[in-house]
């Protein structure tokens, strides 16, 4: 099994520039049966929509992964439970809308997706270790996939080395930044602290410099707009064992984007 993950889409940018990579990169690699997104920030940097779920959806993105600004469009609250291939975190209280685990099928293969959110230095919502165990103890597929949307690097790699062996794939999100830590753990754990973001890298983790420096200078609430340029994909691809769901590869993708 193959799948192709892709980092923060930001914005616009972000969303052709993933339409513009996924089958560019389903050439280079040939196919992909699963292609996974965090798409929290993808309608103008805060949120989903609609229309841009939809879009997304007809870019070739499979599952739309999120974090913490899920909630940012009100008018989309209602899609987390009407829409299957749409996730939220799995560790927010129960009754939240929406579900944060489910199984997909394609090309004959099954994968379990899960979407966690951190809690160092974000909402103290529920444990995403005990959230993160029940769930892949109940779970009747072998592979599993898990998008960790979290700050710390710490977290993120306790989580990994936590689920090592349970899980196909740990990869985190939010940062924006991606990072060179790629490996295999000893279980068969694909691991990578963050996939990076997949849109604007000229500015400040997808925002203009213009419009994100004047908030540390005078730390009052300024606007914040999308940063057209430099556009790069950040994701991975990560391969693995269907029979077993152990990982046996996982390469970083940094992709410069030309109009």
């Amino acid at each position: 099994m193959r799948i192709l993950f892709i980092g923060d889409i930001m914005g616009r940018p972000g969303r052709h520039a993933a339409a513009k990579a996924i089958p560019e990169l389903a050439d280079e690699f040939g196919g992909f049966d699963f292609v996974i997104a965090n798409g929290e920030n993808s309608a103008g940097g805060f949120g989903l929509t609609d229309k841009v779920m939809n879009e997304l959806f007809a870019a070739g993105i499979d599952i739309i992964t999120n974090g913490n600004h899920v909630w940012d469009k009100k008018d989309f609250i209602s899609a987390l439970d009407s829409e299957p291939r749409v996730l939220r975190p799995a560790n927010y209280p129960k009754g939240t809308p929406g579900r944060g685990f489910a199984v997909y099928e394609n090309n004959g293969e099954r994968l379990g997706v899960l979407c966690l959110q951190g809690r160092t230095f974000m909402a103290p919502i529920d444990c995403p270790f005990r959230t993160a165990e029940k769930i892949t103890d109940e779970a009747d597929v072998p592979s599993i996939f898990v998008d960790f949307h979290a700050e710390a690097t710490s977290e993120k790699r306790a989580l990994a080395l936590f689920l090592d062996g349970k899980v196909s794939a740990v990869v985190g999100t939010h940062t924006h930044v991606q990072t060179a830590d790629e490996e295999i753990l000893p279980s068969g754990t694909a691991f990578l602290t963050d996939a990076g973001m997949t849109g604007g890298h000229a500015g400040v983790i997808g925002m203009t410099a213009e419009s994100v420096i004047p908030k540390f200078l005078t730390s009052t609430p300024c606007k914040f707009e999308i940063s057209e340029d430099r556009v790069m994909f950040n994701g991975a691809v990560i391969e693995i064992d269907s029979e077993t769901g152990r990982a046996y590869n996982i390469i970083r993708i940094a992709k410069d984007i030309h109009s």
